[in-house]
């Protein structure tokens, strides 16, 4: 077993979780009772049940390597999961610190969550 995989497909797993349960509440249904246009409205709402299936596949997976024996593909499939939050969490911070706001870092947290699981995902690595 892979114990860096298997914390970081939990903690990606609660990720998820923190997702459908704050996201619903904080971004989502303020978005969808907002005077924005249906099109861009049901653009914006799907796009954030991709990203709830994203992170629950991201959480299978990495659950699925640390607990199956190694094969040859286990590293590349878990340093691609560890660049996809990289990515993921470079997106928030760029956006939190280039708007302009005080205390940017604690705006916009969910970095906060996806950073650990880049980079235990890179620790499980070879």
């Amino acid at each position: 077993m892979n114990g860096w995989l298997l914390a970081a497909g939990v903690t990606a797993a609660g990720v998820a979780g923190v997702h459908l349960v704050a996201g619903h509440r904080d971004p989502v249904r303020p978005l969808l009772t907002s005077g924005l246009a249906d099109v861009p409205k049901r653009t914006l709402h799907a796009v954030w049940h991709l990203v709830s299936a994203d992170l629950a596949l991201a959480a299978a997976v990495l659950i699925y390597l640390a607990v199956e024996p190694q094969s040859s593909g286990t590293d590349l499939v878990a340093l691609f999961v560890a660049v996809h939050f990289i990515a993921y969490s470079a997106v928030f911070l760029v956006i939190t610190v280039s708007a302009g706001w005080s205390k940017p870092l604690l705006r916009l947290p969910q970095w906060m969550l996806l950073l650990p699981v880049a980079i235990m995902s890179w620790l499980g690595t070879g």
